[in-house]
């Protein structure tokens, strides 16, 4: 069954894609010292195979996965391991991380290991992808690896590849899907392989029927791949939003897309694995969108892992009245609490504001909610943002869940941005989720 292509609720945010859209992706130069944290994923973090005043060559190994839920690390560059401690990460905690210092005399080239084949056995693509360090890169950072093995007792009959890229300002999967199309067709006969699906859908917003030509123009014909457009409408790249227009199935409460027999995956991620695998390389660089107001080099950079947010910004050059910086989209996005935190792999975009833009924000007071109804229109996923935003600022957590299912909340806000009283219900609804976390740890 196909679906209508679009859905309900959602918003239409001002998409800012412009500026970048039409620009190529670029190299980035390296730092003079990267910082790679060896946690930059869901799960456990990589354990460091290096030490300090070690040489490493660009693409080496330089941590381990420390069992299934963790992933490989690699030097971003060529050079030596200045140190190994604690950094700060963009997720506002300390990371044990990999300080490396390039060699400037270095020709930078990248390191390969054992090639696997796309035809290779299932359990044989999940281990390459595992080490080769491989995690979603739209920014949730979930292993890859993991994602792709079908639960017992599940069976996925149809791949979703997420092209829809909705997030406003960030144009990296626009521009992987327009520059790297044969990186995307091998990476999806990998996940065949890995999945034993029988068919795949790619979809790509509207605005970007430019990426879905090329798509089809560079599909081979052996691949069972349908290209399809979808409405440009926040936030229609969600997984469970898409599978919803594309396929037509309803993912249920707390269930994932394989209860529908689907399975769901980025556009980058999936073009990193056509990228990676057929050289047995592991990922050590990344294609962010490098944008905003207050951005001068606006454009689409593939950059080192570890690379600080100050020396990007230094390169690319700001405005002198630059106020705040966002690690990923204005929408779900994280601002940067320092400019030494690095560049990692769920890194999609660094956006950097002005006066102007965060001066309004910060300035709105916060009103009592009117029930106006807006969150409630907005919602893609039919829940209760102002009950739940009322529950919240009670801290009666458990009605949350029970009655009107928080845990589905993926935290788009669509909410906050409509709410005419400013209050900022997404960060309520992180903290009551954190609490019922917590409280599900002691039981």
């Amino acid at each position: 069954m196909l679906g209508r292509r679009s859905f309900s609720h959602g918003i239409h945010p001002p998409r800012q894609k412009e500026a970048t859209a039409g620009l190529a992706i670029e190299q980035f130069e390296f730092a003079p010292l990267l910082v790679v944290p060896l946690q930059q994923h869901a799960g456990a973090p990589a354990i460091a195979v290096v030490h300090e005043d070690q040489e490493v060559v660009r693409g080496q190994l330089i941590g381990r996965p420390d069992g299934w839920m963790s992933v490989g690390m690699h030097a971003p560059v060529s050079g030596v391991v200045k140190r190994i401690a604690p950094a700060p990460t963009i997720g506002g905690t300390m990371a044990m991380s990999v300080f490396i210092a390039p060699h400037a005399a270095s020709t930078q080239e990248v390191a390969e290991g054992e090639p696997c084949p796309p035809d290779a056995p299932r359990e044989r693509i999940l281990e390459a992808i595992q080490q080769a360090g491989i995690v979603g890169l739209g920014g949730a950072a979930f292993p890859t690896h993991v994602k792709l093995s079908v639960p017992p007792g599940s069976a996925i009959d149809v791949v979703v590849v997420n092209g829809a890229e909705c997030e406003p300002m960030l144009t990296t999967d626009h521009r992987v899907m327009l520059e790297q199309a044969e990186d995307v067709f091998v990476g999806i006969r990998y996940v065949l392989g890995a999945t034993g699906a029988k068919r795949v859908v790619v979809g790509i917003e509207s605005d970007k029927a430019d990426a879905a030509a090329v798509l089809r123009a560079a599909c081979p014909a052996d691949l069972p791949v349908e290209i399809q457009l979808v409405v440009a409408k926040y936030p229609q790249g969600a997984e469970k939003i898409l599978i919803r227009s594309l396929l037509g199935r309803e993912i249920p409460s707390g269930g994932l897309p394989s209860a529908v027999g689907a399975l769901c995956i980025n556009v980058a991620t999936t073009a990193e694995i056509g990228r990676l695998l057929p050289h047995g390389r592991g990922i050590q660089e990344r294609v962010v969108t490098v944008s905003g107001p207050a951005v001068r080099r606006k454009g689409n950079y593939r950059i080192p892992i570890g690379t600080p947010l100050r020396f990007v910004l230094e390169t690319v050059g700001v405005a002198d009245d630059l106020t705040e910086v966002f690690m990923g989209g204005p929408m779900m996005g994280t601002s940067a609490s320092s400019l030494d935190i690095p560049i990692v792999k769920g890194t999609s975009g660094v956006i950097a504001q002005t006066q102007r833009e965060t001066g309004p924000i910060a300035a709105a007071r916060e009103h009592p909610c009117i029930r106006c109804g807006y969150c409630v229109d907005a919602c893609p996923l039919d829940l209760n943002p102002c009950e739940l935003g009322l529950l919240a600022r009670a801290a009666q957590y458990e009605p949350m869940v029970s009655r009107l299912s928080l845990m589905d909340c993926f935290e788009c806000g669509c909410c906050t941005f409509v709410c005419p009283s400013h209050i900022p219900l997404v960060q309520h609804f992180r903290v009551a989720k954190a609490a019922v976390r917590r409280a599900k740890a002691k039981a």
